[in-house]
């Protein structure tokens, strides 16, 4: 298939897999894991489809290829890119604005330059890839001029844009120096998704207050430089997981036993508590470790009876931010460790690695209670995964309101994760929870997890954003 005559075109900061090419240049690659490989493959795949995206690596940017019937094209990012454009601006301006500036944003011309540059380049990418009324769908923080820069590239294309983390208050939006250029960014596309109606709220106010555009409830009226109309729509679209794929991994012999064997390695305490996070100060690992601390000091929670595996998997390490999060919890468990442990009996198992599916849904299913205790979320997977592997009906889960996934998913214990206290208290209500009790929350959690996939994800917005009047054709 020639250049122009993809009928949907995704455009990520990243490719769906991980490129190599060896030292007699034979390239190689894997494929990602993720939700949104997971989500976009069959879709793409049957829908001539093509991913403009990063590859991965510093000036790696091979030709484009086809895998698994989807056509690939990396994006050439240098090292300058990357300390600018993603570790700069996208990790250390917008991540900490849009999580409700838990940790202080960092403000740079520079940075910005970089993101308008890198952002233009993945646009002509997609420009150069769609055909003519094709579907382009942008993803995320790192790419929210694209939507702006395709239109005015190609204005015959739908063009939806969805946003995996949260968007900030308009007091907080406020603060970021071209907050005009990103809503301007944004608002090239026809529809917009967010994962809380609350964020979608956020950006209409945003709009209203950084433009003159008329707005309706969701709905924002532009006015085109011929003076026709378009109206771009703003709503939640709540993003899942391959929820089924989940629950049969599950249940998979191989992965009950061994849910067991972690159960006897960390010494078959009578209740098992588990947090899963990307070592990121936005998940509240230090709330909860220190909640978990207390409770020990408090004798609420004693040693040997209960027992926490924080899994921490290692994220941005050039980030400076996470290397100081990284020195501090792991202080903070020495510490508890110390104090509470035991010879060959720890309170708290500290893991700082990524692990396999198969790994994830043995530790979920060992869990009793999961810890889902986040200062600010988009979404937040890990809660829905743990749901997705209790087929057995048993386990409790603390989910932190601040979450996306508080809007869905009732029946779990939910806690403000920056009251300690109150975290506590449910702490101690999620372990000394009956089984009558868990069975039925459980059963709640997983009807909706299960019939709110991934897939029904994907199709509701592209069924939304196909519905789009095509635009007259200019090339």
């Amino acid at each position: 298939m020639s250049e122009a005559e993809y009928d949907l075109v995704v455009v990520a900061n990243r490719l769906p897999v991980d490129i190599s090419i060896s030292d007699e240049g034979e390239l190689s690659w894997t494929r990602s894991p993720g939700g949104l490989v997971t989500a976009l493959a069959p879709v793409m795949q049957g829908a001539a489809g093509a991913w403009v995206g990063w590859s991965g690596a510093p000036d790696l940017a091979p030709d484009p290829f086809d895998v698994d019937d989807v056509h690939l094209v990396p994006v050439a990012l240098s090292e300058s890119d990357i300390e600018l454009y993603y570790e700069g601006f996208a990790n250390d301006t917008l991540w900490p604005l849009y999580h409700d500036v838990i940790e202080k944003p960092t403000y740079h011309r520079l940075w910005w330059d970089a993101y308008r540059q890198v952002n233009r380049r993945f646009a002509e990418a997609a420009a150069a890839q769609a055909a003519p009324g094709a579907i382009v769908w942008v993803h995320d923080y790192q790419l929210q001029l694209v939507p702006a820069l395709l239109r005015e590239l190609r204005p015959d294309l739908r063009i939806g844009f969805f946003n995996h983390i949260p968007f900030p208050a308009l007091e907080i939006f406020a603060q970021l120096p071209w907050r005009s250029q990103v809503v301007h960014g944004l608002l090239g596309a026809d529809l917009i998704g967010f994962q809380r109606t609350s964020d979608a709220a956020n950006f209409v106010r945003s709009v209203r207050r950084f433009t003159d555009l008329t707005t309706r409830g969701e709905v924002i009226t532009m006015t085109e430089e011929d003076g026709g109309r378009r109206h771009v729509r703003a709503a939640a679209f709540p993003i899942s997981i391959d929820s089924g794929h989940f629950d049969d991994l599950a249940r998979s012999p191989a992965v009950a036993k061994r849910a067991l064997e972690i159960r006897e390695e960390v010494g078959s305490p009578d209740v098992l508590l588990l947090g899963v996070d990307r070592l990121d100060y936005t998940k509240g690992i230090r709330h909860r470790i220190k909640a978990f601390g207390e409770l020990l000091q408090d004798g609420r929670l004693t040693v040997p009876k209960v027992t926490l595996i924080q899994v921490a998997s290692p994220s941005r390490e050039n980030v400076g931010a996470y290397q100081q999060l990284r020195e501090d919890v792991e202080l903070l468990v020495g510490r508890i460790n110390g104090e509470y442990g035991h010879l060959g009996c720890q309170p708290i198992r500290y893991l700082h690695h990524s692990y396999p599916p198969e790994e994830m849904a043995a530790l979920y299913l060992a869990a009793d209670v999961m810890l889902v205790t986040a200062l600010r979320d988009g979404m937040n997977l890990v809660a829905k995964e743990y749901v997705a592997a209790r087929s057995d009906e048993r386990g409790v889960l603390v989910l932190s309101e601040f979450t996306g996934a508080a809007d869905e998913l009732a029946g779990s214990v939910f806690v403000n994760p920056h009251d300690i206290d109150g975290m506590k208290d449910r702490i101690v209500s999620a372990v000394e929870m009956d089984y009558r009790e868990q069975r039925k929350r459980m059963r709640r959690l997983r009807r909706r997890v299960l019939a709110d996939d991934v897939e029904k994800w994907s199709q509701s917005f592209l069924a939304v954003l196909g519905a789009v009047p095509q635009n007259p054709v200019h090339r």
